[in-house]
């Protein structure tokens, strides 16, 4: 019978204070990008919360000193990834009598969504919305979080050269929306 070699216990966010900090510094970035990539508040907090969840619990193989911010976005795309495709899994149920009798609650928006409100215009957060998910996370990525090409590659798990593509492809098509051109 061969021997097994016993694995190591893995080291846990409260032996490095430091990689705790530095999460958490990222938090505000992750929110928006959860937020953009769901379109709901509600979906955007569990995102966060279980690529914190993750990120926490395989804090043992992150290697201190490098990129934390692009590990963390990386856990969160790979986390809607899996969420999305789970979901196509489920089958919906829907109570129509009960949606038609429900009362019309009165939108109340979070802090996190006014600010973006704010910082984006109407107009640009609209047009932004409306581009399909490849490419709003593109631009989202490289245009509001700053993240580099090849980072963004990392995150999204395709080549290089397909984000530069749809970086171009994104930005073309806010433009058009923004200028009109695309409605003619």
């Amino acid at each position: 019978m061969p021997s097994r070699r016993p694995r190591p216990e893995p080291r846990g966010a409260d032996e490095r204070p430091e990689f705790e900090a530095e999460a958490l510094a990222c938090l505000d970035g992750l929110y928006a990008t959860a937020l953009r990539l769901t379109r709901n508040p509600a979906a955007a907090d569990d995102l966060v919360q279980d690529t914190f969840l993750k990120a926490i619990r395989f804090s043992g193989q992150f290697e201190p000193g490098t990129n934390l911010r692009g590990w963390l976005f990386t856990i969160l795309h790979n986390t809607f990834r899996n969420v999305r495709r789970d979901a196509g899994r489920d089958p919906v149920e829907v109570d129509s009598e009960a949606i038609e009798q429900a009362p019309l609650a009165a939108s109340t928006a979070d802090p996190e969504a006014l600010m973006l409100d704010g910082a984006l215009g109407a107009e640009l957060k609209t047009a932004l919305d409306s581009l399909p998910d490849a490419y709003r996370q593109a631009v989202w990525l490289r245009d509001v979080e700053d993240f580099s090409y090849a980072e963004i590659a990392g995150m999204l798990d395709v080549p290089v050269g397909t984000v530069m593509s749809r970086i171009s492809r994104g930005r073309r098509l806010l433009h058009e929306r923004l200028t009109g051109k695309g409605r003619r």
